[in-house]
């Protein structure tokens, strides 16, 4: 009871940034396939994502899987909140999960090792954009200037903070942070301002540009982070597997790596048709995603380049606030290197 209490003290201090948009309401998907080979290969796994672009890039997995073309099977449930899922994940009742990288981390560090990280699936998808003018054409430009933004105490807090002191500027008394409950409320700033500046997440960038047309991102903070070279990166989200699950299928664990290699890759390369997919998915519009995708850094990173990049971005966040990964930087053996 005393793990299941602090747990849920540690995942309240975590950011679903990655849900993106969408309703809380949770969606299960299973697919029965025709498929019936019984070698270890052919094991049912139980698949979980938000709303958002953690999930966007595994809609050709998905897609795979209905027409019972996949190694293995998948029975997919979403939601639109990391909250709703991780529970599941802990009760045994999920296999793999995609949410916040540092979650993972949270996760792995108040169950005694139970979980353990896969793979970064989503790297930033935090951009700096401006409404009704270009004031804003580097760091020091902002200088003096409000930013509206979501996220304080989590991810996006810790990631502008971090790019603002690297930069030469005090978030505490060079700018204005005015932080909103979520995006919808900077989007209504904007309606009511000439001139604003904010912080917003995909796929809430690509929305707020349909109602704006002066709207432009201004700074990309994915790439930001990246010119400072220092061997880490921003990363959104990450695969998490369950240890025990790991231990007892390597094969089918390898085999998800590379069919979701695939759909990641699928995604970036045909965006249009992805777009539809995620539609058909009900994660968002294909109109949104289609705009979005190109935006929202999908990517597949495994073995020792991930957990190179997440031991440097998880430094980053500790030295700020240890309790965004849990209160103390996860083991190497959070990082599935394979078998």
């Amino acid at each position: 009871m005393k793990k299941i209490l602090a747990l849920l003290l540690a995942l309240s201090l975590t950011a679903a940034l990655c849900a993106g948009c969408g309703s809380t309401q949770e969606e299960t998907q299973t697919t029965d396939t025709t498929n019936t080979t019984t070698q270890e290969e052919d094991v049912t796994i139980r698949l979980g994502g938000l709303k958002g672009p953690t999930s966007m890039g595994m809609v050709k997995l998905l897609a795979d899987n209905d027409a019972g073309t996949t190694t293995n099977h998948y029975e997919f449930t979403m939601a639109g909140s990391a909250d709703e899922l991780t529970p599941k994940m802990l009760q045994g009742e999920l296999d793999i999960l995609a949410v916040p990288v540092n979650l993972g981390s949270v996760l792995y560090n108040n169950s005694d090792g139970a979980v353990q990280l896969l793979a970064v699936n989503t790297l930033g998808v935090i951009y700096l954009v401006e409404k009704g003018g270009q004031t804003v054409t580097d760091w020091a430009s902002l200088k003096g200037q409000t930013i509206y933004a979501t996220g304080k105490g989590s991810t996006p807090e810790y990631a502008l903070n971090y790019l603002l002191e690297e930069n030469g500027l005090d978030p505490a008394t060079d700018v204005t942070i005015e932080w909103k409950s979520e995006p919808t409320e900077i989007v209504a700033q904007m309606a009511a301002q000439d001139h604003v500046i904010a912080l917003l997440p995909q796929p809430f960038v690509t929305v707020a540009q349909s109602k704006f047309e002066d709207l432009a991102i201004s700074m990309d903070l994915t790439e930001e982070w990246d010119k400072l070279d220092n061997g880490s990166q921003l990363i959104t989200a990450g695969l998490v597997v369950r240890t025990e699950f790991a231990k007892e299928h390597p094969q089918a664990v390898a085999d998800f790596l590379e069919e979701y290699n695939a759909s990641t890759a699928y995604v970036n390369e045909n965006v249009a048709e992805a777009a539809q997919l995620v539609e058909q998915y009900d994660i968002v519009e294909a109109a949104v995603a289609e705009k979005a995708i190109p935006y929202c850094n999908i990517v597949c990173i495994t073995g020792q380049e991930m957990m190179t990049s997440v031991q440097g971005y998880f430094q980053v966040l500790f030295d700020q606030n240890p309790q965004s990964v849990g209160g103390t930087l996860p083991g190497d053996d959070f990082y599935y290197l394979g078998q």
